[in-house]
């Protein structure tokens, strides 16, 4: 049996978390994968997840209340080859979401940076996130962060590469 092909974002999500582990920001924990939806569209995603409070680990009864973050929270990568006619849109995007105690989130909301942000944008807005300068999305239609600084640092160095490497699995995998 031949050996599963890597996923386009591989090394992209590598920098990103070694950019987020040298910031003391380290993951607990990450995943990453690659699918279709029955034939609807293509998508690749990642999650990394942080814990900022240091309690990700604690029983619920042992984190004291009001604690921020206290079960973690999740950043999110999503590729799409995208619909003609609907959601979700082609292309790349970055969230976040704070999780509640059995694993699961509520409203997911665009961290504002670009779809291939540089690793060093993505610290910078995990850190804003942290600190409650970029607040979760209100509308669960919308999903825009509170937040009014603009956009958050560049592209990657290499997004162009990652670009065209993604959209060739997801034409490859359409094709399957």
């Amino acid at each position: 049996m031949p050996e599963p092909r890597p996923l386009p974002h591989n090394e992209y999500v590598t920098a990103v978390i070694d950019a987020l582990t040298a910031a003391s920001l380290e993951p607990v924990e990450f995943w990453l994968s690659g699918g279709e939806t029955k034939g609807t569209y293509c998508y690749l995603n990642a999650v990394i997840t942080l814990d900022p409070s240091n309690t990700f680990d604690r029983d619920d009864a042992d984190v004291p209340a009001g604690t921020p973050w206290r079960h973690g929270l999740l950043l999110s990568w999503e590729w799409h080859t995208g619909l003609e006619d609907g959601a979700p849109e082609k292309g790349p995007l970055w969230e976040f979401a704070e999780l509640k105690a059995d694993g699961s989130i509520e409203y997911p909301t665009s961290l504002p940076v670009h779809g291939y942000a540089s690793p060093a944008a993505i610290v910078e807005a995990a850190r804003k996130v942290i600190d409650h300068s970029i607040g979760p999305g209100y509308s669960f239609n919308l999903g825009q962060p509170r937040w009014d600084g603009g956009l958050i640092g560049g592209s990657w160095e290499r997004a162009d590469e990652l670009d065209a490497a993604c959209e060739a699995w997801g034409a490859e995998e359409g094709a399957e």
